[in-house]
């Protein structure tokens, strides 16, 4: 499973998060985007006006017709192999996904550490650290 550690610095998530979902549906697959209730009511609103010639479909019920679902619970209830988690708090649900994106900003960086000391070196568990440049271009990092 590939983990991938997103540090929000220069672009905030509400611009991320159209920009992953938009290649996670170009390459054919479904996407899980989990967060707490207050979180998930912003991000179900931000699909449908992020950007004005784009669509995202999406939603929040009936899962098995939606590419991208907006859910609380760690379940692939859309047939999802791609899950993104927006509120910076960890869930090892995750772990039972082929790719996960996590997604955390300065307010949640120590979880993020712990989160990663704790998977470092779990068998099957491919890690990797992005964070924004200037540009908010993303970058590799140690």
């Amino acid at each position: 499973m590939r983990i991938g550690f997103y540090h929000l610095t220069a672009v905030p998530l509400e611009r991320t998060l159209p920009r992953i979902a938009e290649r996670v549906l170009a390459d054919g697959q479904r996407l899980l985007v989990v967060a707490d209730e207050t979180l998930l009511d912003r991000l179900d609103e931000l699909l449908w006006t992020y950007a004005p010639a784009s669509f995202l479909p999406h939603g929040r019920e009936r899962a098995d017709i939606q590419p991208v679902f907006l859910s609380k619970a760690c379940e692939a209830a859309n047939g999802a192999t791609h899950i993104l988690i927006a509120d910076g708090i960890w869930r090892d649900e995750a772990l039972s996904f082929d790719r996960t994106f996590y997604l955390f900003d300065e307010s949640r960086i120590a979880d993020a550490r712990t989160a990663w000391r704790q998977l470092k070196g779990r068998e099957g568990a491919n890690l990797s650290y992005w964070k924004q440049d200037e540009q908010g271009k993303w970058v590799e990092g140690p």
